[in-house]
């Protein structure tokens, strides 16, 4: 018996949920070749599906593999790639795109990409018609919450820490405080902690610091993801610049965030 189109169509854009969701748990294990293997294979379904939501939310996911990989080339050219190949996205992942494009222009050091990706971000929220991955929810969708948390991110990795950075960064932690909420992920929300934490930092606030980065540290090692780890990781960093990196706080914090290793077996090759 031979299927439908219809229900090819269908058949291919399960079997690209399934692969996206298999790249982001190998990509949560610290296996970024694994994952980007796993985003190839996704993103051959979600052509095979004719799906630009979902080949833009691949291509996106690939961006977001090379940035917690250090290769923020690969992820400037994976963001901007998914945004050149979906101009008329509606939903929320077209929202994603330039997040994760002032992420990656963040790293290499891009202001006036940063902001102009940012701004971007904010007039396509303006506009945004939700779609069939937005009501799927959970990863296919990028709440409001969790764009302020990559605006702040691309502001502290930038080296800024101002009063008004300060003010969104506590605003980024307490759009995840409510764990009830559908947008809620605990990676978003120890990512808000580590990026408060940071701003802190950058007015000498150890103390401050501290008490941002507790609750991720208290995580249990099977939720201490790769881009949780890479985060504390960022303050433990931080925390060994003068004239900080004297005060017994901020040794005993980066002691602590030296050991912060997740307890997890390798994936078998």
């Amino acid at each position: 018996m031979r299927a439908r189109p219809s229900q090819l169509r269908d058949l291919n854009f399960m079997a690209t949920v399934l692969s996206f969701l298999m790249a982001k748990g190998s990509h949560d294990m610290g296996e970024s070749k694994v994952a980007m293997q796993q985003a190839r294979v996704a993103f051959f379904c979600a052509q095979a599906a004719e799906h630009s939501g979902l080949i833009a939310l691949v291509d996106g996911l690939k961006s977001l593999i090379s940035y917690w990989a250090s290769k923020p080339e690969d992820a400037l050219h994976f963001a901007r790639q998914a945004a050149a190949q979906a101009p008329d996205l509606r939903g929320t992942v077209g929202v994603w795109l330039p997040g994760l494009e002032a992420r990656a222009a963040a790293l290499l050091g891009d202001e006036a990409t940063v902001r102009a990706a940012n701004q971007r971000a904010d007039a396509l929220r303006e506009r945004v018609i939700e779609d069939d991955l937005d009501a799927l929810g959970g990863l296919l969708t990028y709440p409001q919450p969790k764009q302020l948390y990559y605006v702040v991110e691309s502001e502290v990795l930038l080296g800024h820490g101002d009063a008004q950075l300060a003010a969104q960064a506590e605003e980024a932690v307490r759009g995840f405080s409510n764990r009830s909420d559908p947008s809620w992920a605990f990676g978003d929300e120890a990512g808000s902690h580590c990026n408060l934490a940071l701003v802190r930092l950058h007015s000498g606030d150890v103390d401050g610091a501290a008490e941002a980065i507790r609750p991720v540290l208290d995580l249990g090692p099977g939720l201490r993801n790769n881009g949780i780890v890479r985060s504390a990781q960022r303050v433990q960093a931080a925390l060994g610049r003068p004239p900080i990196r004297d005060a017994r706080v901020a040794g005993d914090l980066r002691a602590e965030i030296a050991m912060y290793e997740p307890a997890r077996p390798a994936l078998p090759r």
